[in-house]
């Protein structure tokens, strides 16, 4: 999972503990294991400042987000900040080629986007790494707050409208995401998949069904960031900045906006449909949001099931969590018993 490019604060979310329940209690913090700067080997270090130009003389390792690698804060000795993400081949066999895509994608955006500033990328000797400038900034107040919300929403309205259409083409779409990737339900069912809670069980048909439906309903323009929650977004002052965009695709951007309703409930704040209620959806489907939400719910409830990837051992429990918020408002679209 991706990493922010700038401070990082002790965040956690609260979920329930059934399948479909509706209250949000247990705390799971959106954390992975983090490398320090220290850890680094000292000719990668070297490496680094001379991009940096200058000597490092303080780094904070910032602690949400999933990477399995550094994700610090660092101060040079002529007072220079920068943040700095980084990580080994051998951390995780994925995570370089998701730096690597991120840096292509941040290099590519606007101006006008809400991002950091990319500075500049490195790989070499198993090592990729992405430097941005610092943001003195904060992550979401938990509980949600009502300014924190305004904020964010705004941001998304303007980032939806800088980024339609999308300013360069994608790899891949949103419906083909849907149909290839998030098929959580589709893949339990064929399989008979037997640790789904008895709701999903007992609606397990039918909700293979719904999702099968989301790709042919997610046609768009937009360029969606398509992991927007809390622990990627900084809020600084009156400006929020949207962080770790490996995950791009194409599509409408009420997509980001529903797949980000299920972590702002889960994180104590509003319901979906109270979030959702803050963007125009007059155009969109009732289907086409139950079926994005199905999908979305069916991603994380059953990759919540399989074994943690190398290096990120507390990516399931948060999957899980988003899970149980998802299933519980797709149980309140649907009416479903």
């Amino acid at each position: 999972m991706p990493t922010t490019c700038a401070i990082r604060s002790s965040r956690v979310s609260t979920t329930t503990s059934s399948c479909g329940g509706a209250s949000f209690s247990n705390p799971v913090p959106a954390r992975g294991v983090r490398v320090h700067w220290e850890n680094i080997p000292p000719e990668i270090r070297a490496a680094f400042e001379k991009r940096l130009g200058g000597r490092v003389v303080e780094a904070v390792t910032q602690p949400t987000g999933f990477s399995p690698g550094l994700a610090a804060r660092l101060r040079l000795e002529d007072g220079r900040r920068f943040f700095l993400k980084a990580v080994h081949e051998t951390a995780n066999p994925d995570t370089p080629g998701i730096h690597r895509r991120e840096a292509r994608v941040v290099a590519a955006l606007p101006g006008n986007a809400p991002v950091p500033t990319f500075l500049w990328s490195y790989d070499e000797e198993g090592w990729v790494a992405l430097c941005f400038e610092d943001v003195d900034g904060r992550h979401p107040h938990e509980p949600w707050t009502e300014p924190d919300l305004a904020l964010v929403v705004r941001t998304l309205k303007d980032m939806a409208d800088v980024l339609t259409p999308s300013p360069f083409p994608t790899d891949e779409t949103v419906g083909e995401w849907f149909e290839h990737t998030i098929n959580g339900w589709q893949l339990a069912l064929g399989r008979g998949e037997d640790r789904l809670e008895s709701w999903c069980a007992e609606n397990l048909s039918a909700l293979a069904e719904l999702e099968a439906e989301a790709p042919m309903l997610v046609d768009g323009d937009s360029l969606l960031h398509c992991d927007v929650r809390a622990d990627n977004l900084l809020i600084a002052r009156e400006r929020v900045y949207v962080v770790d965009w490996p995950w791009v695709r194409l599509g409408p951007s009420w997509v980001d906006w529903v797949g980000m309703a299920p972590s702002v409930a889960m994180q104590s704040g509003p319901q979906p449909e109270d979030f959702m209620s803050r963007f125009d959806l007059s155009l969109v489907p009732d289907r086409a949001i139950d079926a994005a939400v199905c999908t979305i719910a069916g991603y994380f409830v059953v990759r919540a099931l399989e074994p943690p990837p190398p290096g990120i051992p507390t990516v399931r429990a948060f999957q899980a969590a988003q899970g149980r918020a998802a299933v519980a408002w797709l149980r309140q679209r649907t009416g479903w018993v």
